[in-house]
């Protein structure tokens, strides 16, 4: 029984996910909510014309108040698949795209690297985390993963407790984001990122305290790494964040960025928040 414990992520809920749901309110079979062919709503870098195949898998091992895929995060929607099945579904996608996108993986993780052992490779594999990773897990998916897109949420533990139903983001994403950095150098061909690590920054309303601060740790422990700043939030109805980002909101964070000399990177449009934005899952 011991063996069949899941210790996935920093939660160590010790579900056995073979008889239950662990916290990610998922088992182990791997399940998929939805993909989406020449997806083109990521990073510039991250896909040519042709787009990123994008996987969105079922359940999260975090519990944000304003999470946008809140239908499948919280409402374990979706289609299971053994490993054979989803080797199958990468083989038949790869020739089509310029790298697999695999949103919110990390409870797959120990699927995932059995099914890319198996899997010949032929374009880069995004991992699309919300952050909250170990580091043991993050070195052990570097074995297929070409690229870390990662989220730094907040600044402080007592932010992550509030708004995601976990007491210790900060003090767990931080060292994934190290290893990240240690285990990927960024790699360019054609401006499209062949490996490296993306840190991306959702702005809160509210709480562009927050953002400041997130972007001065990027600046001491990640100055030459890319960056993402979004403005995309979205209520959702869930929690007390219940408006969009403000533009002056928005601009002072972009001013903050600029005064800390952060370059290498990306910011979003003010018009991301909207709700044509998020993807539908039925």
């Amino acid at each position: 029984m011991k063996n069949n414990q899941c210790n996935i992520c920093p939660r160590k809920c010790k579900i056995d996910r073979t008889l239950n749901v662990g916290f990610c309110n998922e088992k182990e079979t791997i399940k998929i909510a939805k993909t989406i062919k020449n997806f083109k709503w990521e990073e510039p870098c991250l896909a040519d014309d042709r787009g990123t195949f994008a996987i969105f898998f079922s359940g999260c091992n975090l519990r944000c108040d304003y999470c946008q895929n809140y239908q499948i995060s919280r409402g374990s929607v979706g289609q299971e698949f053994s490993i054979d099945e989803f080797c199958k579904l990468i083989e038949e996608n790869q020739n089509l795209h310029s790298s697999i996108d695999l949103i919110t993986p990390t409870h797959f993780s120990k699927q995932l690297i059995e099914a890319f052992r198996k899997i010949d490779k032929k374009i880069p594999i995004i991992w699309n985390t919300n952050g909250y990773e170990t580091v043991e897990t993050i070195q052990n998916v570097s074995s297929f993963v070409d690229v870390f897109l990662t989220d730094l949420k907040y600044s402080n533990d007592q932010l992550g407790k509030k708004f995601s139903k976990c007491s210790d983001y900060f003090s767990h994403t931080l060292p994934a984001i190290k290893s990240m950095c240690n285990l990927k150098p960024d790699i360019e061909e054609n401006d499209i990122l062949k490996q490296g690590v993306i840190i991306r920054h959702l702005v809160l309303p509210n709480h562009i305290t927050n953002s400041f601060d997130v972007l001065d740790i990027i600046k001491k422990e990640f100055p030459t790494r890319k960056i993402s700043i979004m403005s995309q939030f979205t209520p959702n109805g869930q929690g007390e964040l219940n408006r969009k980002l403000t533009k002056i909101e928005y601009k002072a964070v972009l001013s903050h960025l600029k005064k800390l000399n952060l370059q290498n990177g990306f910011i979003q449009d003010f018009e991301s928040a909207d709700n044509s934005f998020v993807p539908n899952f039925d």
